[in-house]
């Protein structure tokens, strides 16, 4: 986005491209179908040190002027959930997009090239292996968009933070996020039991709340609910799990031991969840009462299980860590960088764009949309 943007206002562009071909985060994106972006797309979407830094960029370039650049190359979409679009066909057709605005705009791309050094005096000297032969180029104006941590098998690496530290910008410390929760407590052994079970919940860390849904796994919990979540909690909090969203659990309960009074309690929550999931909590939450009939259960007991259902109190021993992370949570630090053109503070002509940068935002396009759009505010100026 940054090399298109750039190149159409007549400079002369290079990529350089560590891996074998561009675009990789791309291509996986989105189980194959790259949600690009989402028509909600706000600040409040952000996580960031100084959560006013990414207004200036994403109000210049807009979810609304990418899709009107998918419009320009005719490539179906659709909108999944929540505002989040979709390619039809394949994530290639954005992939294909890039590199054709690229080529049109006389973007040069070369992949297989390491970059070694980089230097700066009067311009930017950059040293890299280029096909297994060092070369050296120069140029006025240099910019990072390496990414972060995140999924090191597609090329995740800390480079772009060493360069930044180089040069002399604070690094805001690093950790995953938009990843999976792993337990070693006795909730993996009932996660093993129930992987592959989704189910809607609340889900709320650090005062944050997400209504998605929540998938069972074998290492612990995952889903959209808990992926999002994930950014906002930190090593040895508590995570709280509202089954029940929308629902007094308390209420519901009671009013079925009056409906329902020779009902036993899990073909009554059977009917709320996967029984394979209700199986588990009766052996877990009330084992004494699981032959009991709820006209002889007491309100007591029954107003405590539904406060269990609404707030189940997890403590996750971790997360999957930079191998699932969708994103790089912290990075350089915006303190040092213009906001409105990407550039540092403290040495002309130095870029940081994406991920890189100390903005992460939610699950649902909303990283797609931060690159395009720093992308864009630097490309208009570098």
């Amino acid at each position: 986005m940054c090399a298109l943007t750039a190149a159409g206002r007549g400079r002369r562009v290079l990529v350089l491209e560590k891996s074998n071909k561009i675009g990789k985060k791309i291509l996986m994106s989105g189980g194959g179908r790259c949600n690009f972006t989402n028509l909600y797309t706000e600040p409040d979407n952000f996580l960031s040190q100084n959560p006013h830094f990414c207004k200036s960029a994403l109000s210049r370039f807009t979810q609304w002027d990418f899709i009107e650049l998918v419009n320009k190359h005719h490539i179906a979409y659709h909108e999944k959930t929540l505002g989040q679009l979709f390619c039809d066909n394949s994530s290639k057709d954005i992939l294909n997009m890039l590199v054709s605005e690229c080529e049109s705009a006389g973007v040069e791309v070369l992949t297989h090239a390491d970059v070694t050094q980089i230097d700066r005096e009067s311009v930017f000297t950059v040293k890299a292996l280029i096909a297994e032969k060092v070369t050296e180029l120069n140029c006025n104006s240099l910019v990072v968009a390496t990414g972060g941590l995140s999924i090191p098998s597609l090329g995740g690496s800390d480079f772009g933070y060493r360069v930044a530290k180089q040069f002399g910008h604070q690094v805001l410390p690093l950790r995953a996020g938009l990843v999976p929760f792993t337990f070693t407590d006795g909730f993996k052994l009932l996660s093993e039991k129930l992987s592959g079970v989704s189910i809607p919940v609340t889900i709320t860390a650090n005062g944050q709340s997400f209504s998605e849904s929540l998938l069972f796994s074998h290492r612990g919990l995952s889903g959209p609910a808990v992926l999002q979540v994930s950014s906002y909690w930190k090593e040895g909090q508590t995570v709280a799990v509202d089954l029940l969203p929308d629902f007094d659990a308390s209420e519901y309960l009671l009013s079925k031991k009056g409906d329902q009074s020779k009902v036993l309690l899990r073909s009554v929550l059977s009917q709320k969840f996967p029984r394979n999931l209700v199986i588990e909590l009766e052996a877990l939450w009330w084992p004494e009462l699981a032959e009991k009939p709820l006209a002889e259960i007491n309100d007591q007991q029954l107003h405590r299980l539904g406060e269990k259902l609404n707030a189940w109190e997890l403590k996750p021993a971790g997360t999957e860590g930079y191998r699932t992370a969708e994103v790089t949570l912290g990075g350089v630090d915006t303190n040092e960088l213009s906001s409105k053109t990407m550039m540092s503070n403290r040495i002309d002509g130095l870029y940081f764009i994406g991920e890189v940068v100390d903005v992460t935002g939610h699950l649902g396009g909303f990283n797609f949309q931060w690159a395009w759009s720093s992308g864009f505010a630097a490309g208009e100026v570098v």
